[in-house]
């Protein structure tokens, strides 16, 4: 078998490729990337010593994808992931990558009679719906309250149920975009494709930054003993998302890979949920406790655009449905980030610091 893993020098791409590699020795894992993210060129001295060919390329063109040959699957982890790109400046680069990119991709499925899995995100629902749900402050955190009266937000969180209704970014509009496109495919072109809605996904080998990969930021900036900032909804960091381990992502991914009949014409909302989820407040004391390390933590009352008090996937029809479930907690997110900093300090110094 040969999968294209497009956005593979990235960070799930790169674990995705390295660690299937490593459970499936004679599949040839092919990463394709253009390398416009900085440290994903890290990863490609890991692909060369476990025989992963890397391409280096864009989606944007369809003669670079032409050039990777026959395929059998495509894993489509490639984007622009910031929820505020476009926001405060010219959308057409995230627009070109998140839509029309993948179009490209998708095409190239057809063109291999190859199937698809594809990486949505949970920012395709609306943010006015989320933000007028009914929620309660506590101590360490906001919780949606059990009283609702949306359909599809709950005590658990966010389900499929929720309305579309509504903006909600340009990053969150491309990937929806590209879920209709996906239902085109399917239905006149048969494209077997897997569509998976993922909140916040953390690990290893995230180079984060403040728009995109707070996990791995806040742990940074705790081993650096760098200082943060509490931002929005008072300043008092009780905003909250659930926190996807990436091994439980590759465990998901590799289901998709094998089958897939299982997920065409479906769309799962996938993350750690309520029970794995974390506010920033309660991020920093996790911090704290593996480093050892207290800093200063600033506070700036005024929240920003496209933000949400809360978000906490509901995965109760995945796991009911499937039968996948997240089996990493958010201590051990924040264990693995560590470890993986402290054995690569040097390396990635320059970037996370």
């Amino acid at each position: 078998m040969k999968i294209v893993v497009t956005g593979g020098a990235g960070f799930v791409g790169s674990t995705l490729c390295l660690q299937l590699k490593a459970k499936y020795p004679t599949y040839e894992i092919v990463a394709f990337d253009n390398l416009k993210r900085r440290g994903s060129e890290l990863n490609l001295s890991d692909f060369q010593k476990n025989g992963i060919p890397f391409f280096h390329g864009d989606i944007r063109n369809n003669e670079d994808l032409s050039a990777l040959g026959n395929f059998d699957v495509l894993v489509e982890a490639s984007a622009e992931p910031s929820v505020t790109a476009g926001l405060d400046s010219d959308p057409t680069y995230v627009i070109n990558n998140n839509l029309y990119g993948s179009i490209n991709c998708f095409n190239a499925c057809l063109k291999n009679k190859a199937k698809l899995i594809f990486l949505s995100t949970s920012r395709v629902y609306p943010i006015d719906w989320i933000e007028n749900a009914n929620f309660k402050e506590q101590e360490t955190r906001f919780i949606f309250d059990e009283s609702q009266t949306t359909k599809g937000i709950s005590s658990k969180g966010i389900s499929e149920a929720l309305s579309l209704e509504g903006a909600r970014s340009f990053y969150g509009t491309t990937k929806l975009a590209s879920e209709l496109f996906i239902q085109e495919y399917a239905a006149f072109y048969g494209l077997q494709a897997a569509v998976t809605r993922f909140g916040v996904i953390a690990g290893p080998r995230q180079m984060g930054k403040t728009d995109q990969g707070v996990v791995t930021l806040w742990m940074a900036k705790h081993f650096w003993n760098q200082s943060l900032k509490y931002i929005g909804y008072g300043g008092t960091g009780k905003q909250v998302r659930d926190i996807l381990h990436v091994d439980d992502l590759v465990a998901l991914i590799d289901l998709q890979i094998h089958q897939i009949e299982k997920f065409n014409g479906k769309i799962y909302n996938v993350g750690g949920g309520l029970e794995n989820s974390a506010s920033l407040l309660e991020m920093t004391k996790i911090c704290e406790r593996i480093t050892g390390n207290t800093i200063e933590i600033a506070s700036e009352k005024e929240t920003r655009t496209a933000d949400l008090r809360i978000f906490v996937t509901d995965n109760s029809s995945i796991e009911s449905e499937i039968g996948w479930k997240p089996k990493k907690s958010v201590e051990m997110v924040f264990q693995d980030i560590y470890d993986w900093i402290r054995e690569n300090e040097k390396q990635l110094e320059a970037i996370l610091k």
